[in-house]
């Protein structure tokens, strides 16, 4: 009985670490500025936003609403970003203003941000996920 007991909760703590998406806390003045997170773009799911992960790459609780964050991806491929937040989902594709990077800035609401980090190919590719409160020059 207790081996089942500890087997049972061996695999749901291994579940549960396999499943859970990063959340990264951003508050006022965060340090370092720019944040940096790496990953791995694209996914299995098709959707108006490339091919995406089932599950968020990056989730992001800002726990302040911030008058200017800035979002950016650079990677390999035609990665683009889907935020799904409190104001609603959006894509955001590279353009020739931003670089050829996606790129989303502006006025940010407190709450919890899921950020899918797609790609328009059906490949993955590793990806730098820039986050930062200064505006670009």
């Amino acid at each position: 009985m207790v081996v089942v007991g500890v087997l049972v909760m061996s695999l749901t703590l291994t579940h549960t670490s396999l499943a859970e998406t990063p959340v990264v806390s951003i508050n006022p003045h965060f340090q370092p500025d720019p944040l940096t997170v790496k990953g791995n773009s694209g996914g299995t799911r098709p959707s108006n936003c490339g091919n995406i992960n089932a599950t968020p790459n990056q989730v992001i609780q800002v726990t302040t609403s911030l008058p200017y964050l800035r979002l950016t991806v650079e990677g390999n491929g035609q990665p683009t970003l889907l935020i799904d937040g409190p104001g609603g989902r959006f894509c955001v594709l590279a353009d020739k203003y931003s670089g050829n990077k996606p790129e989303i800035s502006g006025y940010w609401q407190a709450g919890k941000y899921s950020l899918y980090v797609g790609e328009l190919s059906p490949q993955q590719h590793t990806y730098t996920l820039s986050i930062s409160e200064q505006k670009t020059k």
